[in-house]
This record gives structure tokens, sequence and C-alpha cells, in this order.
């Protein structure tokens, strides 16, 4: 990804923003900014009104966002019964003319106000933080939903793959993008800048990214790599202060240890499947050694689908004591004692426990597996750091990226939910079955 270098220094340079939250208003309120703006034809007075509407919206209170909010859900929605009579219309005369103003009706106002204040430089990543903000609220305003998948369909067109830029990370990376590095790490917390070149400088360690023109300093969602020899069953191996630095050349597999989304704003829009393909693509073509592509995955639901699911089981009590002392005290003899039982019941929880839908309750597994992975292979105190423990009891999981068959392993997926396991994770999960229920 080294090509991209010259091209996003060039696009820090043309899409370097103003200060949004900065800009003077003229009174008006919020609300009455953004009628103002939906029925502008002025170019110059739009630019002035998004400013505001930016700006204002930066400073309101918690009670004042709920209110806007509302507004843009209950105000600007769509106009119903003007879609009837345009629905009806158009069923009489499918002409251009009244099927444009059925498309216009169809949809609601909000989304062309979005569109217009996306107008303004720098507006991108000030409405992916409101859609951020938008997220902390449908809980208690569930009819904010609708306002919710305006964001969604117009951040699926912006921020489509074709408008991603691939950046490999590295210790030579300008500061601020590093330092977003450190505080986005969503799976393995970097504790500092010794920490991250760690992860960033050596020959068998990588870093890629994808950034949008609009938000060139402010990554989207980023993956760590290392390159070694076999498949690895601990993180801790990958993270250790003093390795001994592996030659990529003697490489035969690529693992993909951290992948992390960088924008609460953008939660549902999916580009973890691209950058795990362009980043495969990259290392296919420069280091030929690397023939297996895996992960190294937290199993995040696991500990808690144990407590809720499992509860009346001895060995889940056990466990439950052993988590605790561990996250206490540092005492991980509880869970080595348990790890054969564990690593049975992860292999049960990936493979067999379905949501409502159909589908894995995990999410990372979710996300792997309808990329076209399948589950591999599962460890027991791969990740002994608080986060892990307390998650996923120190288990960690690889999922393996066969390239021969990711089409099939996804197309199976998404058509029949089919979870595609190793032998071994399935004779781990049965063996589970077959305890859990002798115990019922």
């Amino acid at each position: 990804m080294n090509r991209s270098g010259f091209f996003y220094d060039l696009l820090s340079t043309l899409f370097e923003r103003p200060n949004i939250a900065q800009v003077k208003g003229d009174g008006r309120s919020i609300t009455a900014l953004c009628e103002a703006l939906i029925a502008s034809s002025s170019e110059g007075a739009s630019h002035s009104m998004g400013q505001q509407i930016l700006s204002r919206f930066s400073e309101l209170t918690h009670e004042a966002e709920v209110e806007f909010f509302r507004y843009l859900t209950e105000q600007l929605d769509i106009d119903t019964e003007r879609l009837m009579e345009l629905t009806a219309a158009y069923q009489a005369d499918r002409s251009p003319e009244n099927f444009a103003g059925l498309l216009e009706a169809a949809e609601p106002r909000r989304q062309e106000l979005l569109r217009r204040i996306n107008r303004v430089p720098g507006a991108t990543g000030e409405l992916v933080k409101m859609r951020a903000r938008l997220l902390t609220l449908l809980k208690d305003n569930p009819s904010f939903g609708r306002t919710d998948l305006d964001f969604q369909h117009l951040f699926g067109s912006w921020f489509n793959r074709g408008f991603l830029v691939p950046r490999r990370i590295h210790w030579q990376s300008p500061a601020n993008i590093l330092e977003k590095i450190i505080r986005y790490e969503a799976v393995h917390a970097i504790d500092d800048w010794d920490d991250l070149r760690r992860r960033v400088e050596p020959a068998d360690r990588r870093c890629y990214a994808f950034f949008h023109p609009a938000m060139p300093d402010d990554p989207l969602i980023f993956v760590e790599v290392a390159l070694v020899k076999g498949v690895p069953g601990s993180v801790q191996d990958i993270l250790a202060e003093n390795r001994e630095t592996l030659d990529p050349a003697s490489a035969d597999t690529a693992v993909f240890y951290s992948i992390s989304n960088c924008q609460a704003g953008l939660r549902g829009v999916s580009f973890g499947n691209s950058l795990i393909k362009q980043v495969v693509e990259d290392l296919q073509a420069e280091v030929k050694s690397i023939t297996t592509f895996v992960t190294l995955s937290p199993i995040p639901g696991f500990c808690r689908w144990l407590s809720q699911s499992l509860a009346d089981q001895p060995d889940a009590g056990a466990v439950a004591d052993a988590v605790r002392v561990a996250t206490e005290t540092g005492d991980l003899a509880g869970l080595k004692d348990q790890a054969q039982w564990l690593r049975r019941q992860a292999a049960h929880y990936l493979i067999n426990q379905k949501d409502r839908n159909g589908v894995p309750l995990d999410p990372v597994a979710r996300f792997h597996l309808n990329n076209g992975a399948m589950v591999h292979d599962i460890h027991a105190g791969a990740d002994l750091s608080e986060n892990g423990v307390r998650q996923s009891c120190g288990l960690m999981v690889n999922y393996l990226y066969d390239l021969r068959k990711i089409g099939q392993f996804h197309e199976g997926f998404a058509e029949n939910h089919t979870v595609v396991a190793s032998r071994e994770v399935k004779t781990l999960a049965d063996a589970a079955a077959t305890i859990n229920n002798g115990r019922k």
C-alpha cells in the first residue's frame, strides 16, 4: 500500500478543513436554519447555513440534541398523503414527470438536508459525529431509528469502496495518524508509543487502514497483521516485547490479530471485508512465501453466554469463579484447569448458538463467517489480558480464509447461515452438546 502515500498527502492538502465549530451564527435557531437550507437555491447562503447548523449542533446540550433529532424525525419525515397522491398519479400515467415527483415524495426531507449540509467543506466527518450522537439516543427514543436509516442510506453511498483510500501505517507515518491508531485500538489496547512501534515497525509486522478523501486524517478501520510460521494460538506471543523478528521471506502465515472500527458514527457501514481482501492481495504480491491467511480473534460474547445459559452447571460455576479470581488477582490457575471444557463450550457456542435470525450469537464470528472464513481452531489461555479474560475467558479463535473457498463459504453463510468449521472444532462442539444435554 505504499503506492498510496503520495495520493494520501495530496488529499490531505486538497481536503484540509476549517474548524466548523468556530463559525459565527446569524441568530436563527438550528431548526430555522435547517428549513432555510432545504429551501435555499443560493450556493453561498447554503454554505453559510450548513456551517452554522454544524456549529450549533456541536454546542447543543443533551436535551437540545434530543429535540433536534425529534425535529428531524417528525418534521422532516415523508408526507404520506402527498406520496399517495403521486403514487396514484404515476399509476395512471407513468410519465418521467410523474416518476420524478414520486421519487421526490418518497424521500424524507431530512435526506436532502443532510446532503446539503455535506456540501460544506469538512462536513462529512461532522455528520459522522452527529450520527454517533444519534446512536446513543436510540434506546430511549426508538422512533429516531427512522432518521438513523437515512444516515445509513447516505453513508452507504458516501463511504462505498470506490471512495476509500488504502494506506499502510508505518512508524514514519504522521504522528497524528499514529496517535489515532493508539486511541482507536479496540481489541488489544496499545499501552504506549513503544508498544505501537513494536506493532508497525518490525519487518514481520504490518498495519493497514482505510481512509476517506473527506476525512484524510482520520482512519475508518485498521487491521494489524503478524507474519509468522504456522498458525498461532496466543496473542501474548505475537505482542511479546522481546520476541525475535522473523524474516518475512521465512513466514508462511499472515495473522489478522486485531481489526478495529474507528468511527462510532459509521456503525453498520461495513469496511472490514474490503480491507481484508485488499491486505491479502498486497501481501500475496509482496511476500510470496505466505500461503495461509488466518485471524486470531476474540470471542467477546462467550463469558456472558456461559453465565446466562449454563449457570446451573458445576463447571460453569467453576469458570465464573476462575474468571473473577483471574481479573481480581491475576491468578490464572483456575482457568487453566478448565481449558478443555472451555474449548468445547466455545466450539458449541460458535457453531450451534444462534440468534432469532439464525445467525451466530457472536458478532466477530458473524463478521468473519460472512466474509467467507471458516472456524479453524480454538485456543485456551490465548488472551490473558483483563479484557480477554472477562469477555472470552481467555480464549481466542482462528478463522481461516481459504482463498480457494471464500466465495463458496460466503454464499453458504449468506443463504443458509451455514457455519463451516474444521473437524477438530466440530468434535469439540459435539462433545459439549453431549455434556450439556446429559446434565439437563
